[in-house]
């Protein structure tokens, strides 16, 4: 390379460690230690390094010059295959898509309890979907200084950080407003164990809605192992059974329908169901199982759009963003002798 031309590579920052520490008026050791979540530093400190960094556009500040990172946390302490559930699935394509029309690379890193990876993943700022409190891998995301934009809303948020998210209050009671409309009088919810957003919000909206209508909520926890439905035997043929039930997640149709198939149930004249999915299938099962979309494709587009403006703009936060549902209802929660249209 001749002398007196600089090569620079594309996403490297010509700034340095040394014009950071100059501009925050602190040592490098300093800017070292905020950047990369280390050191004994107070808030204040650490706050104006990383908006200095931000601001020069200083490579280490973002960790990952034209990277992004993708985290999907619910069962932060354990690794599970997330690309598998349809709206995990159609969220990081849609979010892949944006990050590419906005000129970044985006990286979806494999769920599980490694704090190292996060420590040293390359990424100017990351999405983080389906946080549960006390995450373990925001804890320390926020410790490096990324900014951060969740799909589901967080307990908190701080600095550089915003949401994107639907309103979960809404859609339940919409779902309860249709089975009671059909008939049902005994809905019963599947939720949890995990304590994302989504589940907390559905639930307390369901123990709502069953408070003002004058019937015992029945809250069963989804087992995701319990393909075939076996854990809700008890349940659909004990004395008061539901006549309806509410799945939040992808599985809970295919479960409902066997275990009512098991126990003599007919869907929907003895059981209504409805559950939350992006899979079509539910489409051509026997019945056709209704869903409620929570619009992934929208939710990845809109957060890789609101991280792009944290990483670009840090001085400007984005607005959290609410998108909206969709309820398709099929034959699994019409009964068929007052069918109507959605």
């Amino acid at each position: 390379m001749p002398r007196g031309r600089e090569r620079i590579l594309p996403g490297v920052s010509r700034v340095t460690i040394g014009d950071v520490a100059r501009a925050a008026e602190v040592s490098t050791a300093t800017v070292s230690n905020v950047l990369n979540g280390t050191g004994r530093v107070s808030e204040a400190t650490r706050a104006r390094v990383r908006a200095v960094a931000g601001a020069l556009g200083y490579g280490p500040a973002g960790g990952g010059g034209r990277t992004l990172g993708l985290a999907v946390t619910a069962h932060g302490d354990s690794a599970w295959d997330f690309a598998s559930v349809p709206y995990f699935a159609q969220a990081i394509g849609a979010a892949t898509v944006a990050a590419h029309r906005r000129g970044y690379a985006l990286m979806a890193m494999p769920a599980g309890p490694d704090e190292r990876a996060w420590r040293t993943l390359p990424a100017a700022g990351v999405v983080v979907l389906d946080s549960p409190p006390s995450d373990p891998v925001v804890r320390v995301l926020r410790a490096r200084g990324l900014p951060l934009v969740f799909d589901g809303r967080p307990g908190e948020l701080r600095a550089r950080e915003t949401w994107v998210d639907n309103d979960h209050e809404a859609m339940t009671r919409r779902v309860l407003e249709h089975l009671a409309g059909q008939g049902a009088r005994r809905i019963a919810l599947i939720a949890g164990p995990t304590q994302e957003y989504y589940t907390r919000a559905s639930a307390t909206a369901y123990r709502r809605w069953c408070s003002r209508a004058g019937v015992r909520p029945c809250v069963v926890p989804f087992d995701e192992d319990d393909s075939t439905g076996r854990g809700l035997d008890a349940l659909l043929t004990g004395e008061g059974g539901p006549d309806a039930v509410f799945g939040l997640y992808d599985p809970c149709g295919r479960q409902v329908l066997a275990a009512a198939a098991r126990c003599g149930l007919s869907v929907p004249e003895d059981l209504m169901v409805v559950c939350g999915s992006e899979d079509p299938a539910y489409g051509r099962t026997d019945p056709p199982v209704s869903t409620v979309s929570l619009a992934p494709e929208q939710a990845g587009t809109a957060a890789v759009d609101a991280l792009v403006s944290l990483v670009e703009d840090p001085p400007h936060t984005p607005l959290p963003v609410v998108i909206g549902t969709r309820l398709v209802v099929r034959s699994s929660s019409m009964r068929r002798s007052r069918r109507q249209a959605s």
